[in-house]
């Protein structure tokens, strides 16, 4: 009988019957065992595990180990419950583990003792130990100690050499904070003040267990900081479902959740707003991890040892780090040289090297103490050994650097190798150690274990055995007398080891592989370190693996102490444990070169301030991998204020010493400025090693610390302190020198310019270019400084000074420490000076409390610079009070000793030779000033009247002279005043002495705040309200600079602020000129009227608008304009559409300002001769912008870099554009058209005005008269012309079938009265007629309005629905009618009635008819003449609801924005919006013309003036009405309007209904002619024209210029406006008045060509007579400039087809210079896109080249070079010329040459140069 063949499904079978029997097996086992998974006790009873409803946020783990399934977590008696998601606990504990309590006793009321007993419940991970011991004792008022062990089986605790030494001192029982649960055992810890809960174990249960403990805690808050090692990538703890495993470990800071270097179980939790706080420490050396969730909670799990916490609280952060180190050590004081910059390099191959470098750096005075050499310099990496071969002269290295007052420091690493020497000679240091057993045994106790590091193999140092101590001190002092240095880095001290454990191996136990691992790199316990069953005197490496490094500082401690003796010294120690800052430093270990570590080097710096390790920072431009030059600059940037501050790198990359890179390179330079700075600030930051080391203050500190009030600062990691008073801002991102920061609520100063920044408790965006970070020193700061040099050898013989940093109060404090930097214990032995300083009311004192060390230097403080002082002193004076005793000296110090820097509002004190150790005080007296100002502007004063107000009365004889004048001391006094390096702060109260400002309905508002901050080098901004109750205040976002000119050589203006009468003075810093200076009696802030004055610097002021002005240069005789947007043509002082509330201020010495007051409530202004100006506004707050220039240019440069910078037109709106009011059908519009084109008449756009639509209904087309105009726009648009339509706000509400109401109604988009006046809409009547009605013309226009127009609804464009609903509107109206662009008017917001249908405005009567009403037109009428009811309600973007009153002049401003936006994405082009009612910023948006004005001859010049003041006011693309709106148009001025208006950047003819046409083909041949010859010029400039807009959009440069723009030094241009500039090179000089055949106009100083002959016309710096016939406008081209030109066609579409021509005016020296700008013309952004082409021009010597300075477009938008005319060619005959292109390859050129005229004609045009190529051309003679 055969053998039976299995068949496959037996085998399958009996296969898994097998296993199916091993399993039962095993669980038999277990159960048998009590290992993990059953009950351990004796009960038979089944464990049910008791799960309420826990929430997923407090859910605790019950399955920390992987593999959780629904079995294993039943099998360990927890609740199953699975989620769609891991992080959250699938198995978690039940409320039914733990422990009971079975016995509390209290041996007093500071101590709890009780026992605890396991509740039967499965086991983990089994033995479970069964009874548990808690103790806990309230040690002091702060400090709570609590530990949990087993009394019956001693475990391991942590040997800790400090906390053993604190005593107790309790104060409070134990009961007011500690509260205990027994069944099951939970601990509650509340604060004793408040109860609160902070720290509530009753969450989840207790597990105790011999090689597990886990303990899980209810937390407060959020806001928790600390757990270490790690790379935490913020400073603010992620809580949700964050682990931390906490095991020290040789890692890499990669930005991994691993474990590093140190071992610290110590966080810190801020519970809310109010800075109080409680830290948390477990002393515990364990592996062990940190779990974070979102209860918020945490979970501890350690491996051994037993929980004994220390729990301590303080009422800010910052006392909790100081409870916290009071208990493991407070921090050592470095030496005072290790403060200094660091050099450090691992593997410099040679000595010869290191000195290179050494010497590189010493050659540019780069500031550097201490050079470092890394394991190479060691015999083969042996400790105790140097590299004879390479390093033969290392023992004289140390002198070497000595002689240059530089120190030398080494490493050496724990691993002792155990090979021989070079040469088979012993080792002699291994030797040594092996007859003293200094090593760590293996699980025998007998033999050392052996590894591998650096060296090779490797043994050990036990350093908690003192056999080993003792042979470590006494191989150091061998290694000392061999090679002298000044400080000892010990790295490797986890301990690393490049074995698993041993050479060996290690055996399977539980110590080597536990139960559980924590969540620890590898997680296997000994992977790259020791066995975790070797043996050590403290114990099994299981329990001290983490206290290694903490034992070797300990032993490293003595050896210092031994060789050193009284010299302090320094250690650095790559690991730690809590209590290492009592010796050494730490560095964050071997980062990367590259971008993330230098972020996350800020937090690890500020949890090793809270671990207790100030002295620490990371390796500067990074350790691995090459740096990049501009991380290394930010690098070092940031690097100078780490504490401890070293650039150091690894082997095999190149070297990233600051020398370097180049002695005149970005990176050095920068380096050496901030270095030098740290080098200034060393006493500073040596007094807060002091603090460290007195009380445990943090010397690196999170901003959280000090603004903990402030949410906003309690996630702030890339920012950090230097104690209180100095905010680091680094730039730790490439290619940006935009940072987002947040500057917290306190004054802050720059430190480099001085000034104080406008900004506090907000984010900016700070500019830091590639050399800067941002540097601010907090009000309230007096900061110790020291003249640097290159080394602190040096730096600490030089003079002291201070830095005085005023604050709100106008007051500061500060310290000093000074000893010699050197010695060992000067605090403890008083061998040591010490300062306080404080400023209050006007005095500095310099109270030296310590006196007992006198410093061989003779040292004095010799140089004090007040910061935040507004007001030059008079006199300043020096009290000494000896320390000795004695009468004190007072010296008045001569004026020479002290300037005042206005501008900047700083006080230098200089040589005042203040001896360091003695008291001494300051103190300076200020003076004040008068001036005479109107106390009644109303007009009709008497001296009843003007006494009432308690004004003084004096009849005066000159005109205008107020006879009602405000007293000297009228206005406000500084209460409290802070400065910082960014501004001011004040609080000012109204002098109460007098009465009330007369305006009984407008209350005086007695107590103001001010604040100045000053944003750049070049603007400030000054704002003044009531801090109390809030007011209104302008929602218009202006781009304020995040952070202040850090170039100190660069500052333009100092501020001084005047105390009684508050004032401001800002003062130019390179003239002394005061710019502004309200230190005037008068200033009035009431409710209803806010009056200011100011001096001004000269009569030359322009600006303010919207306001027709008869000279561009203000008439200062006592002139009052007012201001609020009006439907009014423009006439003498009338109030027109806009509101500009800014001027340029020309000084006497040619230097020009800006001044902006954002306000947006009625006002005027009133000049006087003084000079001076005065506002007053009707509401609001007073905030103003100053912008400094210096030139007019950077004034509407700087200006516009504030509100905006003017919108980019598109190329086709630089055409001519025809419109009028009055078209009767669209035939008229056709016949127009064809007849233009027919003219060949450039012409780019048609509009069509109100009539085009149904009874003037926005979005409504007038299909009787209008039906073909749809087609008529598409066949216009197809022939290259653009077509724009108009849009008025109004809204009829009286229409059955009208969707632009019923959806404006449906979205609430139409403005109302308040709800408490009804909330209905506020109806008034513009254009809109009434359904089925025929207007009568020839009636009265109000009876018009009353009987025929409808009640029309005004949309509300603050708000977010109403910009939506408008843009809807519109997009369906283009479905219907295409256009390219939006003309928008009536936005004032105009009206026909007054107020309101009826006239009755409801609400509040002073806001129609305020007390105090401005010279506005028809002011008898109220404010709500011609437009809405004041009283009406508007609701902000934000929601908040605001008054017409308020925001009247902002409504067409609200309106442009929405308008603009809905044409881009309508059109999905660029486009142009012109808007009628402007104000501030408009400009971003959108054009602007003139308005309505008359067909009259002055309006000619006067729209010159007006396109000036709107090229201030940031609006580019403005024009007048050519011809003129009103009445019939003239012949011959409107002829010489087409020539003026063919040079207005917004070239409309437009004309009012019922006059005759007065488009340029409606007159006669010669007019049209002429018109077209002018046109023509003003098309072949077109390119040049589109270049100054490119300009303006992104330089904020002008395009309309004045004359004083380009030639601020001459001063006969400051009074011209007949005449204006396009940009800097064409000047305008047109015919302005009848029957003009010659201009008079004036050439500045510069070459000029006549444009229409090309000939140099001679003559410069002097009035010409200019022959102008009537088919003549008189152009100049500057010479010095190329201007590129098209040949012009009948449009755009057309000409931007044509060659590119250049005209090169040369200039007296024959060269030139231009560019072009190049785009699609119309596509949206296109700058922003990097969609362009942007090319440089340049002549010089018979050479034209070009340089592409960026090339985006696309291959259809492409251009070539044509002709190239030169001016001022000579008279020797050019012959020819020669093209090369950009591939080299030279073209022969045709020349024509006019020697008379000079002008040189080069024609390229055959040879297709592409301009986005660079090419040159060279002309030649002979």
């Amino acid at each position: 009988m055969g053998k039976k063949q299995w068949s496959s499904l037996e085998i399958i079978l009996l296969v898994l019957f097998v296993l199916m029997t091993i399993v039962a097996i095993t669980m038999i086992v277990l159960f048998v065992t009590g290992e993990p998974g059953v009950i351990c006790d004796d009960s038979t009873d089944v464990f049910v595990p008791q799960c309420p409803n826990i929430s997923l946020a407090e859910r605790v783990d019950c399955y920390p180990d992987a593999g959780a399934s629904m079995l294993g977590c039943e099998q360990r008696g927890c609740c199953w419950a699975p989620l769609d998601e891991r992080n959250v606990p699938w198995c978690f504990f039940p409320t039914n583990h733990g422990y009971t309590v079975h016995s509390v006793q209290s041996p007093n009321s500071y101590e709890l003792h009780a026992e605890m007993k396991r509740m039967a419940s499965p086991s983990l991970f089994g033995a479970d130990i069964q009874e548990l011991t808690l103790h806990a004792e309230m040690q002091t008022s702060n400090r709570l100690h609590f530990k949990i062990y087993d009394s019956k089986s001693k475990r391991f605790e942590v040997p800790h050499e400090h906390i053993r030494t604190v005593k107790s001192n309790p104060t409070s029982p134990i009961s007011d904070t500690l509260e205990i649960t027994n069944n099951p055992f939970g601990l509650t810890v509340r604060r004793k003040e408040n109860k609160k809960v902070l720290f509530d174990t009753t969450m989840a249960p207790l597990v105790f267990a011999d090689q597990y403990i886990q303990l899980s805690a209810r937390l407060p808050s959020h806001n928790i900081y600390g757990l270490g090692e790690h790379v935490h990538q913020r400073y603010l703890h992620d809580t949700n479902w964050r682990t931390w495993p906490i095991f020290a470990r040789d890692a890499f800071p990669n930005g991994g959740t691993h474990n590093l270097y140190g071992h610290y179980p110590f966080f810190l939790c801020l519970e809310d707003e109010s800075g109080k706080s409680f830290g948390v420490f477990l002393l515990n050396s364990n592996a062990m991890e940190v779990t974070l969730q979102p209860a918020p909670a945490v979970t501890y799990r350690t491996i051994g040892g037993i929980l004994d916490f220390y729990i301590v609280f303080g009422d800010t952060p910052e006392l909790v780090v100081q409870e916290f180190l009071e208990l493991i050590g407070r921090p050592v004081i470095p030496t005072y040289w290790s403060l200094g910059f660091q050099l450090s390099r691992w593997n410099y191959g040679n000595l010869t090297e290191v000195k290179a470098t050494v010497e590189r750096n010493r050659a540019v005075d780069l500031p550097y103490d201490i050079q470092y050499t890394d394991i190479d310099y060691m015999e083969d990496k042996k400790d105790f050994t140097y590299d004879k071969v390479n390093f033969q002269e290392l023992p004289q290295f140390a002198d070497y650097l000595h002689e240059k007052g530089q120190r030398y420091i080494l490493i050496l690493d724990p691993a002792i190798a155990t090979s021989k020497r070079v040469g088979g000679a012993p080792y002699e240091s291994y030797d040594r150690g092996e007859e003293k057993s200094a090593w760590v045994f293996q699980s025998d106790g007998k033999n050392p274990l052996v590894g591998e590091v650096w060296p090779g193999e490797t043994v050990f140092p036990d350093y908690t055995s003192q056999n080993c101590i003792d042979w470590w001190v006494d191989e150091y002092e061998r290694l000392y007398q061999e090679i002298k240095h000044d400080a000892l880095w010990i790295d490797m001290n986890e301990v690393a080891n490049f074995k698993k454990g041993s050479q060996n191996g290690c055996v399977d136990n539980k110590l080597n592989y536990p139960p559980y691992t924590p969540k620890i790199l590898d997680e296997v316990m000994y992977s790259k370190t020791l066995c975790m069953d070797a043996k050590q005197a403290w114990g099994d490496h299981y329990d001290v693996h983490s206290l290694y490094g903490y034992s070797m500082v300990l032993a490293t401690d003595k050896a210092l102490k031994r060789v050193f003796g009284s010299n302090r010294t320094l250690m650095l120690t790559r690991s730690s444990f809590p209590g290492v800052g009592k010796y050494s430093g730490h560095w964050l270990g071997d980062n990367g070169a590259n971008w993330n570590d230098i972020k996350w080097a800020i937090p690890g710096m500020l949890e090793f301030g809270l671990f207790g390790i100030p002295y620490i920072g990371a390796d500067i431009c990074g350790f691995f991998d090459d740096s990049s030059e501009e991380l290394c600059r930010r690098w070092m940037q940031v690097g100078a204020f780490y504490p401890f501050s070293r650039n150091h790198n690894a082997e095999g990359y190149k070297p990233q010493d600051p020398a370097f890179y180049g002695a005149d390179s970005v990176l050095l330079r920068s380096s050496k400025h901030y270095l030098t700075i740290r080098y200034t600030l060393l006493p500073y930051l040596y007094t807060l090693f002091y603090k460290a080391h007195t009380t445990g203050e943090t010397v690196v500190r999170p901003l959280v610390h000090e603004f903990y009030s402030d949410s906003n600062t309690w996630e702030v990691d890339h920012q950090f302190l230097w104690g209180k008073h100095l905010l680091i801002t680094p730039v730790l991102d490439p290619g940006t020198d935009i940072i987002k920061a947040y500057i917290p609520d306190a004054v802050w100063y720059d430190y480099e310019t001085m000034e104080r920044i406008s900004n506090r408790k907000n984010h900016v965006d700070m500019h830091l270019p590639a050399d800067k970070l941002g540097l601010h020193i907090r009000g309230g700061a007096i900061l110790p400084t020291q003249k640097p040099e290159v080394t602190t050898t040096y730096s600490r013989r030089n003079p002291m000074g201070l830095i005085v940093a005023l604050d709100d109060n106008n007051q500061a404090a500060g310290e000093l420490f000074w000893d010699d930097g050197d010695s060992r214990d000067t605090v403890e032995n008083g061998n040591y000076v010490h300062y306080q300083f404080s400023f209050v009311n006007g005095n500095l004192t310099l109270q030296v409390t310590t006196a007992d060390y006198k410093d061989p230097n003779n040292l004095k403080f010799e140089n004090i610079t007040f910061l935040g002082v507004p007001l030059p002193p008079t006199s300043v004076s020096v009290t000494h009070i000896p320390t000795e005793g004695g009468p004190a000296k007072t010296t008045v110090l001569p004026n020479s000793s002290f300037d005042h820097d206005a501008a900047k509002q700083v006080l230098f004190l200089y040589s005042l030779s203040l001896t360091l150790g003695e008291s001494y005080t300051i103190h300076w007296e200020i003076n004040e000033e008068l001036q005479r100002f109107d106390c009644y502007p109303e007009g009709n004063a008497d001296e009843t009247k003007c006494k009432e107000r308690g004004c003084l009365w004096k009849q005066s004889t000159t005109e205008g002279v107020p006879w009602c004048y405000y007293p000297s001391d009228y206005g406000y006094t500084v209460t409290t005043s802070n400065e910082t390096s960014s501004g001011i702060t004040l609080d000012i109260t109204r002098n109460m002495k007098y009465r009330s400002s007369g305006r009984s309905d407008s209350p005086d508002v007695d107590n103001l705040r001010v604040q100045i901050w000053y944003h750049t080098s070049n603007m400030l901004q000054f704002k003044i309200w009531d801090p109390t109750n809030e007011r209104f205040e302008v929602p218009v976002p202006l781009s304020v600079p995040s952070t202040p000119d850090t170039d100190e050589s660069k500052r333009l203006y100092r501020v001084l602020v005047s105390q009684k009468p508050f004032g401001i003075q800002v003062i130019r810093d390179s003239t002394g000129t005061k710019i502004w200076d309200s230190t005037l009696p008068g200033f009035t802030f009431s409710d209803m009227f806010i009056q200011v004055s100011t001096r001004l610097s000269s009569l030359f002021v322009y600006g303010f608008g919207e306001t027709e002005h008869p000279t561009y240069k203000h008439d200062l005789n006592y002139h009052t304009w007012g201001m609020f947007s009006k439907d009014q043509p423009p006439g003498y002082k009338m109030n027109c559409y806009g509101v500009h509330p800014f001027y340029m201020g020309l000084e006497d010495t040619a230097d020009a300002h800006g001044v902006l007051l954002l306000n947006s409530n009625a006002m005027d202004v009133t000049f006087q001769p003084t000079p001076a100006l005065t506002y007053r506004t009707l509401g609001g707050i007073l905030d103003f912008y100053m912008v400094l220039g210096p030139t007019p240019e950077m004034v509407v440069q700087e200006y516009t870099a504030l509100i905006g910078r003017p919108v980019l037109p598109a190329y086709w709106s630089l055409g001519f554009q025809l419109c009028r009011y009055g078209y009767a059908n669209d035939s008229e519009i056709e016949q127009l058209y064809s007849e233009m084109i027919a003219a060949g008449m450039p012409y780019d756009v048609q509009y069509a005005d109100i009539d085009y639509m149904e009874r003037q209904l926005d979005f409504k087309l007038d299909e009787v008269n209008f039906p073909g105009l749809p087609k008529l726009v598409d066949r216009m648009r197809g022939e290259g012309m653009r077509f724009i339509f108009m849009l008025d706000p109004a809204i009829s509400g009286n229409e059955t079938d009208y969707p632009a109401f019923d959806r404006g109604i449906a979205a609430d988009v139409f403005i109302k009265y308040p709800s408490d006046l009804g909330g209905n809409i506020v109806w008034g009547k513009v254009w809109p007629d009434l359904p089925n009605v025929t207007v009568n013309e020839d009636l009265d226009w109000d009876t018009q309005v009353e009987i025929y127009r409808s009640y029309t609804a005004f949309p509300d464009f603050f708000r977010t629905q109403t910009a939506t609903w408008w843009k809807q509107e519109i997009k369906d109206f283009y479905d219907k009618m295409k256009f390219d662009g939006l003309w928008i008017d009536m936005n004032e917001p105009a009206s026909f009635v007054h107020g309101t249908v009826g006239g009755i405005c409801l609400g509040n009567p002073l806001l129609e008819n305020p007390p105090y009403m401005p010279p506005l037109e028809s002011k008898q009428m109220g404010l709500n003449h011609k437009t809405l009811c004041m009283n009406s309600e508007q609701t902000l973007t934000n929601g908040k609801k605001v008054s017409h009153y308020d925001v009247h002049n902002l409504y067409g401003w609200s309106h442009t924005k929405p308008t603009y936006d809905a044409l881009l994405e309508v059109t999905g082009k660029r486009g142009i919006v012109v808007t009628r009612s402007t104000y501030p910023t408009s400009g971003k948006w959108a054009g602007h013309w003139l308005g309505d004005n008359n067909s009259s001859w002055d309006q000619l010049y006067k729209s010159i003036i007006g396109m000036l003041e709107f090229s201030l006011f940031g609006i580019s693309y403005t024009g007048a009405d050519i011809c003129g709106f009103f009445n019939k148009a003239e012949y011959e001025m409107c002829l010489r309007w087409m020539q003026l208006g063919a040079f207005y950047p917004y070239s409309r003819n437009h004309n009012g209904k019922g006059n005759p046409r007065q488009d340029p083909v409606s007159w006669d041949k010669k007019f049209t002619e002429a018109s077209r010859d002018v046109l023509n010029i003003r098309y072949t400039l077109l390119p040049y024209l589109y270049v100054l807009m490119f300009e303006s959009h992104t330089k904020g440069s002008t395009v309309v210029r004045p004359l004083l723009h380009e030639f601020v030094k001459d001063k006969a241009t400051w009074d011209i406006h007949t005449q204006f500039l396009w940009g800097p090179a064409l000047l305008i000089s047109p015919a302005l008045g009848p029957g003009v055949t010659v201009v008079e106009g004036y050439l500045p100083n510069a070459r000029w060509y006549d444009y229409h002959t090309a000939k140099d016309v001679n003559m410069r710096a002097t009035k010409v007579n200019m022959t102008t016939p009537l088919n003549h406008i008189n152009l100049h081209v500057r010479g010095g400039y190329i201007l590129p030109w098209q040949k012009p066609e009948n449009n755009t579409f057309y000409s931007r087809k044509n060659p590119l021509g250049l005209i090169v005016a040369l200039s007296d020296s024959g060269t030139a210079q231009g560019s072009f700008f190049w785009d699609d013309g119309e596509g949206i952004d296109t700058v922003g896109r990097n969609q362009y082409l942007h090319t440089t021009f340049s002549a010089e010597g018979k050479t034209l080249s070009s340089a592409v300075v960026h090339n985006g477009l696309v291959a259809a938008d492409y251009v070539n070079l044509g002709l190239v005319k030169v001016w001022g060619a000579g008279t020797v005959k050019v012959t020819g010329a020669t093209l090369t292109d950009y591939e080299g390859l030279q073209h022969s050129l045709n020349v024509q040459h006019n020697t008379d005229t000079e002008e040189l004609i080069i024609d390229a045009t055959s040879k297709a140069v592409p301009l986005h190529s660079s090419f040159s051309i060279i002309w030649r003679t002979g």
